[in-house]
């Protein structure tokens, strides 16, 4: 993850956080840091949260490198030439004789 997604995720959880604050104890954080709603610099952080949401948006429809990964390393099956199966009577034979 670059940089400019970390500080876009981090200004979204900042949002979140406001947002939550708001909701439950009807506080807003920035709008108090900043002198009110209508403050100039409450204007930008606003606007930077918002930003910051639209490039996280991204993230919601990037695949996950997990399951990319691990699809490509098991995406070829085992098997042997010409479909053949190993004979594995030889060596059931050979562990027979081991233990007698």
């Amino acid at each position: 993850m670059g940089a400019l997604r970390r500080i876009a995720l981090a200004l979204v959880i900042i949002g979140a956080l406001n947002w939550g604050l708001i909701a439950f104890f009807q506080f807003d954080l920035v709008a108090s840091l900043f002198g009110g709603q209508d403050a100039f610099m409450s204007r930008v952080v606003y606007a930077l949260v918002a930003i910051g949401g639209l490039i996280c948006l991204g993230l919601l429809f990037k695949p996950d490198e997990e399951i990319v990964e691990t699809r490509s390393r098991t995406s070829a099956p085992a098997y042997t030439e010409f479909g053949e199966e190993p004979d594995f009577t030889k060596e059931r034979k050979l562990s027979d004789k081991d233990e007698q």
